[in-house]
C-alpha cells in the first residue's frame, strides 16, 4: 500500500482538525460499502472467514425487491454494507481495518484458504500490514494497531 511517499501518522485514531475550516456536523464513518455479486455468498465470507457477525439483513423497497446487508467484526462500531453492484462490477473497494496482531490475523486468514498477501508488508516508519480480497476482488487492508 503506498501513503504516496508521506510518512503515515503513528496512530490511526489520531484527531487532527484545522482551526481555518468550519467543524463538521458528521461526528463518525459508520459504513463502508462494497459492491459484491451475490450477497449471500459475500456473508458467508466474511462471516464464516474473517469471523465477522451480520448486524443487519433486510429487504426494502415497494415489493421489497431490495436488500440492505451489514457485516463487521464483532464490537465494531463501524459496518460494512454489502451491495449488488450499481451500474457496473462488483469489487475494486478498499478499506482499513485494525488488529493487535497482524501476524496471527496473517496466519489465521491463510489457513481458512482466504485470497491474503503472501507476506505482511514491513517499512520503516509504517505498522505492520498486509491485504486481503474477497471473492469480488473487494480490499480489506489489515493494520496492526
Amino acid at each position: 500500500m503506498s501513503w504516496g511517499g508521506l510518512r503515515r501518522p503513528p496512530c490511526m485514531t489520531e484527531s487532527t482538525t484545522s482551526s481555518s475550516t468550519s467543524p463538521t456536523t458528521v461526528s463518525t464513518i459508520a459504513v463502508a460499502m462494497f459492491s459484491v455479486s451475490n450477497q449471500d455468498a459475500a456473508i458467508a465470507f466474511y462471516t464464516d472467514k474473517l469471523g465477522y457477525e451480520v448486524r443487519s439483513d433486510m429487504r426494502f423497497g415497494e415489493k421489497g425487491e431490495n436488500r440492505w446487508v451489514e457485516v463487521a467484526p464483532p464490537g465494531s462500531p463501524a459496518r460494512l454494507a454489502l451491495n449488488p453492484p450499481m451500474g457496473g462490477s462488483p469489487g475494486g473497494g478498499s478499506i482499513g481495518v485494525e488488529t493487535r496482531d497482524a501476524l496471527a490475523e496473517h496466519k489465521r486468514l491463510t489457513e481458512l484458504g482466504v485470497d491474503v498477501d503472501p507476506e505482511p508488508m514491513r517499512m520503516p516508519g509504517v505498522p505492520l500490514m498486509f491485504s486481503l480480497r474477497d471473492p469480488d476482488g473487494n480490499s480489506v487492508w489489515v493494520v496492526e494497531a
